[in-house]
Parts: structure tokens; sequence; C-alpha cells
């Protein structure tokens, strides 16, 4: 391999959230960034422009929307003109912009559960109402799309509908027809699709990434997606993402949501997206395969030596979620914090019906995972 994903770094000297929430004595398998370097394409473009020493206000630049083009393209088969495109600094922000552009105070934003627990603030940042329309939980601990339960969840008054896919937590890819099934009952309800793809590019072996704008134009007249390289090339902190918008009327209304309140992105964050996007192909490759390894990991050793733990593989992102309920705990994120030393997402995080669940980001070096994993077990045999 060209990189070097084994390499433990000290994320406990920087200053980060992941590694600095818990105790010292705490492996941190939690929040959604990974403990990997950034692209060594990306760094170089990173120096070369501090380098340059001048940070003065900035424009977003050509050859960054050029840079999406691309990749779009050429990474998910959607084509997108330039003008369809917003760079601004995050995707939480570009989701309650949307929900604020699309809806009146009193009208019905529609998520679906369990969710990223930002979704559940949209509601109350546009005084909206929140409908919850829950993915089916099959025996197996496959999560899938009621079709008839989605379509009679959409009321009148409900101008927005928050898609994430790659899903957070349960790490499901939607597949084409669940996707046409959910936009057309959007289109039915003039229901605006505000799809959060940030994960899409963290797609495993057997999945594919539809990008649900680019099923028809039709379709895209009534979506906004929003994706990031933050996410598949770990530059979180770094704040840049780009929110693909084709219906010229969409776009200003969103445009004009953001004026006052949401700013530009910042000169450094904006080179580490179009560099990522130009230059970080080959390393995603690689990283998507220790992913893979990880993943395969994780799920061996949960079926023979963490009984009362279940998983169904997640079929994108690099985060598990984790079927606890064998195990008759309060909240198990919590006893394996205290007893084994491993801080993990607490099911309850992505709704009030999910506190048997845990979930794990195994974006990690595999000695990091394998150490988790061992407190776990070890912490579970002492019950």
């Amino acid at each position: 391999m060209k990189y070097n994903f084994d390499h433990v770094l000290d994320r406990r000297a920087s200053d980060s959230i992941k590694w600095n929430f818990f105790e010292e004595d705490v492996l941190p398998l939690w929040v959604a960034d990974m403990d990997f370097l950034s692209p060594p394409e990306v760094l170089n473009a990173l120096r070369k422009r501090i380098d340059h020493g001048v940070f003065g206000y900035s424009k977003t630049q050509d050859k960054t929307k050029s840079a999406v083009q691309d990749w779009l393209s050429n990474r998910h088969g959607w084509k997108v003109q330039t003008d369809d495109i917003l760079i601004i600094p995050g995707v939480v922000q570009a989701f309650n912009v949307a929900a604020a552009a699309y809806s009146q105070p009193g009208d019905s934003v529609l998520i679906q559960t369990p969710a990223y627990h930002p979704y559940f603030y949209v509601s109350s940042n546009s005084q909206l109402h929140q409908i919850d329309s829950p993915l089916v939980c099959e025996s197996s601990g496959y999560y899938s799309l009621d079709s008839s339960l989605f379509k009679h969840s959409l009321h009148p008054d409900t101008r927005t509908f928050m898609l994430c896919n790659p899903h957070n937590p349960t790490g499901r890819v939607f597949n084409e027809s669940e996707l046409h099934s959910m936009a057309q009952s959007c289109i039915e309800n003039n229901t605006i699709i505000c799809s959060d793809e940030i994960h899409s590019d963290i797609v495993h072996p057997g999945y594919k990434h539809i990008p649900i704008a680019s099923l028809s134009s039709e379709i895209a007249h009534m979506s906004v997606t929003m994706v990031s390289a933050t996410k598949s090339f770990n530059l979180a902190g770094l704040k840049s993402s780009a929110v693909i918008i084709p219906n010229p009327r969409l776009r200003e209304l969103f445009s004009n949501q953001l004026s006052g309140f949401v700013g530009s992105v910042n000169v450094l964050g904006e080179t580490a997206l179009t560099a990522s996007y130009e230059y970080g192909e080959d390393w995603l490759t690689e990283l998507l395969n220790y992913l893979e390894g990880n993943r395969q990991l994780l799920l061996d050793f949960i079926n023979n030596e963490l009984p009362g733990i279940n998983l169904f593989p997640p079929e994108g992102t690099y985060l598990a979620w984790l079927d606890c309920s064998e195990l008759d705990l309060d909240d198990p994120a919590d006893f394996i914090l205290k007893q084994a030393r491993v801080g993990l997402n607490s099911g309850e995080w992505f709704g009030e019906n999910y506190s048997h669940y845990a979930r794990i980001n195994f974006g990690c070096p595999r000695e990091t995972l394998t150490a988790a994993l061992e407190r776990i077990k070890s912490a579970l045999l002492l019950r």
C-alpha cells in the first residue's frame, strides 16, 4: 500500500474533540471523524496556500466548482452544471437553511429515524413540526424503507424531507427502487427533498451510491443535495461543503436564506476541498480497502466474541449500528464507557426509541479497533 493507515497518531495532543472529550484512559470510537492522516496531496496544497502568507477575504474559485462537477460525474455518474453549485461551510448548516428557506413557521419537516442527531433541531430552529417516519428494522438487523408508511407520513404541510444517504447511523445505502419511491411520494406532495449525501464516497463492496437527484430531471427539480469531502478525506475541521440545487427558484430561495447568517468557506477549507477532489482518488481507494478490512474485523469479532451484541454489516459509512438489546442494559454505551473505557455514541442520540443501541466508529487503525473490542469483551465477561 502507498498510504499507511496502520499508523497510530497521537491526537490527544491536538485540539481533537474526539480524543479530548473523555478521560485519557478512554479509547474514543464515537464522533464521525477518522484517525488517519489526510491525503498528502491535500496537505501539500494546504502548505502551498499557507506559504503564500496572505489570508484576506476570498471568493469561491471556478476550479472548486469544476472539481465538484468532475468528482460527481466520475465517481457517481451525476452531471451537474456550474451554476447549480453553491460552496458553503457545512452540511448541517445547509439542511437547516433549506428547511427555513422552503417552509413557513407551522409547516412540518419529515425525518427518518433512527436519525443523525442534528436533524432533531431542524424543526425548532425554524418553528416547524417534526414528523418521524421510522425505517423498518427486520429480524436480521437490516433497516429498510416501508414505502406506504413513508407516503402516509407526508402531510399536506410537509415542505421538506431530510434524507440521509448513505444513512447514519444504520449504514444503509438506499437502492434505486427505494429512492424512486421516496422521491415520487415527495413530488406528489410538493415536498422538497433535502438529501444529505456527506458519506456518499464511503460505500462498501457490492453497493453503489446513487445521488437521488440523478434519477430524473423531475426529481432534480425538487432536490437540494449536500456533499462534502470532509468525511471522505478526514477534513471535518476545515468546514467546506457543496450544495447542488438544479432548480433556479429553489437555489435563489436558499441563497437568500444564507445571506447574513452563513458566511463563505474559509480559504483553507476551499483549498482542501478542491485538492481532495482533484488528487485524492488513489488515497480514497486505499482507504476504502482498509475500512472494508476493519468492517470485516468488527463483524467477525461481534459474531464470535461478543454474545448479546448484533450487527447487520453497514453498506456504507465507517459507522456501525450495534444492537445491544440482548444485553438487557439501560444504556449500553454508558456501560461500555464505564466498564470497558471505550467511548461510543449512545443509541438515544439517534432517537428516543433506540436506547438499546450504540454506534461505533471503525475509521481508525486496526490496532485501535482491536484494542477497543478486546476491552468491550472483557467488560462483558465480567458482568
